[in-house]
């Protein structure tokens, strides 16, 4: 069983920055497809960056240039550095992996005021 816990988010002004941190139950993220996603209430769940087991990366149109997902395979850790937050970023983020199943965490809120 993959547990996935994330940790980092918080209250934050516009223009500012955080870091959203995931801890893995086991060594996943340097064999595996990892990801961040974000929900607002009434939207569906959207892809915000991912990562292959190869380092490739991902991003959404609307974070490009602004955030950068990483990991440290020796640490089981998943990161998603956030600068230059706008309002429209507030939303509940998860980390995703894919273990031969999908496995989520329970979800960071990250609330940007303006």
């Amino acid at each position: 069983q993959v547990q996935l816990v994330e940790s980092g988010g918080g209250l934050v002004q516009a223009g500012g920055s955080l870091r959203l941190s995931c801890a893995a139950s086991i060594s996943i993220f340097s064999r595996n497809r990892a990801a961040w996603y974000r929900q607002t209430p009434g939207k569906q769940r959207e892809l915000v960056a991912s990562i292959t087991s190869t380092g490739s990366t991902n991003y959404a149109d609307s974070v490009k240039g602004r955030f950068t997902i990483s990991r440290d395979n020796a640490k089981n850790m998943l990161y998603l550095q956030m600068n230059s937050l706008k309002p429209e970023d507030t939303a509940v983020y998860y980390c995703y992996a894919w273990v031969f199943a999908d496995y989520w965490g329970q979800g960071a809120q990250v609330t940007v005021s303006s």
